[in-house]
């Protein structure tokens, strides 16, 4: 854990690496070092662990600890590790305290189990959580976690609550919600990331209202083609970015909403296909179909080849 602040550390494109699996279904470590060693060798500027990417909804106690804690070695303080934590209150508070022990940087603070609570309640519960140990946390507003701009504001008034995620992808809301923030805490620091699955699709849309950090799946098995997209973003070059959107990540995105799950179940297919054996997801997740693995090879190719090409001439896929 570094004595920096984590919300100073977070500039950069965030790598939410998978949760591997052995041919007996356990874990396997050895797999997800050298993932995250990747990862952070091509440009990751932080390590999400065990979130959604990761499968936190299949893992153990002893695992997610276990994960955590070989998130942190390898990083070796380099990028900042952010854990997920989630459940009812009992629980996340238990994950938090393991990641802490773990060495993590921060949390990734899920929605609560099961049940939809109202705005009063889900400002006890991350507030409980926050109180817990002393990780700074982000809140992941998605499902049954969302927020009105009030209940922002009072989280962003908790001790150790440094920002929100928005999974949720109302950007009417979320305008409404960065308002309310910097209207009512004048000068308060607060983060804010575009959390929706396959985030670039969406990623010009949330930089017009000021959100420019978000988290890339893709980064997973496709670091050259995130990494030039999130250049491109943070430099203005709307042709690179236009073009990775329409001969990658738009049909990524119709692929992946093909079936429930491929938001996670085809980033371990990619892994995959990249060279690195990071075994299936568990139940009740199910695996991508061979063709579907064949169109994501196919998208992935034309991708990467999209990255030769000039801006201003035609790439493949695309009319002249």
């Amino acid at each position: 854990m570094s004595s920096a602040p984590l919300a100073g550390r977070l500039d950069g494109l965030l790598f939410f690496p998978v949760t591997p699996y052995g041919p007996d279904g356990a874990v396997d470590l050895d797999a997800f070092r050298t993932h995250v060693r990747s990862g952070i060798d091509s440009g990751a500027a932080a390590v999400f662990a065990c979130c959604g990417t990761g499968e936190f909804h299949a893992l153990g106690p002893e695992e997610f600890a276990a994960v955590v804690t070989a998130a942190v070695e390898v990083s070796g303080g380099r990028v900042p590790v952010v854990a997920g934590a989630g459940y009812g209150t009992a629980l996340a508070v238990q994950f938090a305290r393991a990641a802490e022990e773990a060495g993590a940087d921060g949390l990734l603070a899920m929605p609560p189990y099961l049940v939809a609570a109202g705005q009063d309640g889900l400002i006890r519960h991350y507030a409980a959580l926050a109180a817990a140990t002393s990780l700074d946390i982000i809140v992941y507003q998605r499902d049954n976690a969302v927020f009105t701009p009030e209940t922002v504001v009072a989280l962003a008034q908790v001790d150790g609550i440094i920002g929100l995620k928005d999974g949720h992808g109302d950007l009417d809301l979320m305008q409404r919600i960065i308002s309310a923030v910097r209207t009512g805490l004048p000068g308060r620091d607060f983060l804010y990331f575009n959390g929706l699955p396959t985030a670039e699709l969406t990623a010009l849309a949330y930089r017009a209202i000021g959100v420019t950090l978000y988290s890339s799946a893709v980064f997973c098995f496709a670091p050259d083609i995130a990494l030039a997209f999130y250049r491109a973003l943070r430099s203005g070059d709307d042709g690179t970015a236009n073009r990775l959107l329409d001969v990658f990540y738009r049909p990524l995105v119709e692929l992946r909403n093909q079936a429930p799950g491929y938001a996670v179940s085809l980033i371990k297919a990619g892994v995959r296909l990249g060279g690195l054996d990071v075994g299936e997801v568990r139940p009740p997740l199910g695996e991508p179909s061979a063709e579907h693995i064949g169109e994501l090879a196919a998208i992935t190719e034309r991708g990467r080849a999209a990255l030769a090409v000039p801006v201003g001439v035609a790439g493949p896929g695309e009319r002249a």
